[in-house]
C-alpha cells in the first residue's frame, strides 16, 4: 500500500491489518511512516513482521523495484493499493495559469508511479488471483474550477485502469472516489477553509473492506455506495 502515513492510506491500513492481511506500506515521510506501523502493531496486537515499512517517492524506480521485492520476499503480492497522490499547488490554480513543471509532477504521482507498480506486481497479482485497487476521485468526471490538473491525472488513472480491467480478466482491478474527506490534501484544496464537516477517513474504510473481501467486479465505485446497508433500528415494540 502507498501512502499509508496518514489519511485515508492510514485508515486503510488499520482496516486490512484488522481484517488479518500481512502489509508492505510506503509514504515519503520516513518518520511518520514508522509511527503509523508501530501504531498499527500496537491497535491490533501486530508482530513485526505484519507491518513492513519502506519509505520513499513512487516517482522513484528504485524505490517502486524495492517495493516489489518485498512483496515477493514475503510470498507474492495478492492486493496493491495505489492510494500515494499528489494534489498541486495549494491554492488550487486555473487551468490558464497552471504551472506545467506542477501539471506533470501531478501526472508523474498519480498515473505513471501507480502504472508502473501495477506492471511490477502483475506477475504475482496475476498468480495469485489478486486485485489493484486505485484512489480516484469525483474531480476525474466532475469540471469543478481550479482542479483540473489534479482531476486530469485522475481521470487518466481512471482509464488506464478501465483498460486494465479489460486486459486482465484475471485480476480485479478497481478504481474507488471515497468522496470528500477530512484529510490534509482535502484541506490543502481549501486553505484557510474549516472541513471539520467531512467525514473521517475510518468512516468509509467499511466500504472498501466489503469491496476487497466479497471480491466485487472490477470497475468505477464509491464509497458511498459500497457502505453497508445499517440494521434498522429497534422500536422496542412486538416481534
Amino acid at each position: 500500500m502507498t501512502g499509508a502515513s496518514r489519511g485515508l492510506g492510514r485508515a486503510l491500513a488499520g482496516a486490512l491489518a484488522a481484517a488479518g492481511y500481512k502489509l508492505i506500506i510506503d509514504a515519503r515521510d520516513g518518520a511518520a511512516l514508522d509511527a503509523t506501523a508501530e501504531a498499527l502493531r500496537a491497535e491490533h496486537d501486530l508482530p513485526r513482521t505484519a507491518v513492513r515499512v519502506l519509505a520513499g517517492d513512487v516517482t522513484d524506480a528504485g524505490h517502486r523495484a524495492e517495493l516489489a521485492a518485498a512483496a515477493a520476499q514475503a510470498g507474492g503480492a495478492n492486493l496493491l493499493v495505489n492510494n500515494a497522490g499528489t494534489l498541486g499547488p495549494s491554492p488550487l490554480p486555473a487551468l490558464a495559469g497552471f504551472p506545467l513543471a506542477d501539471l506533470g509532477a501531478a501526472f508523474e504521482v498519480n498515473v505513471i508511479a501507480p502504472v508502473a507498480l501495477v506492471q511490477l506486481m502483475l506477475p504475482s497479482l496475476r498468480e495469485h488471483g489478486g486485485a489493484v485497487l486505485n484512489i480516484t476521485s469525483d474531480a476525474a468526471v466532475e469540471p469543478y474550477a481550479g482542479w483540473g490538473g489534479y482531476g486530469a491525472a485522475k481521470a487518466a488513472l481512471e482509464q488506464a485502469s478501465h483498460v486494465l480491467a479489460a486486459e486482465e480478466p484475471a485480476v480485479r482491478v478497481w478504481w474507488v472516489d471515497p468522496g470528500d474527506l477530512r484529510t490534509q490534501m482535502h484541506q490543502a484544496a481549501f486553505p484557510g477553509e474549516d472541513i471539520s464537516d467531512r467525514p473521517l477517513p475510518e468512516t468509509v474504510t467499511p466500504a472498501f473492506l466489503r469491496l476487497i473481501t466479497q471480491r466485487m467486479p472490477s470497475g468505477r465505485y464509491r464509497a458511498a455506495d459500497l457502505m453497508p446497508a445499517r440494521a434498522p433500528a429497534s422500536t422496542g415494540g412486538p416481534e
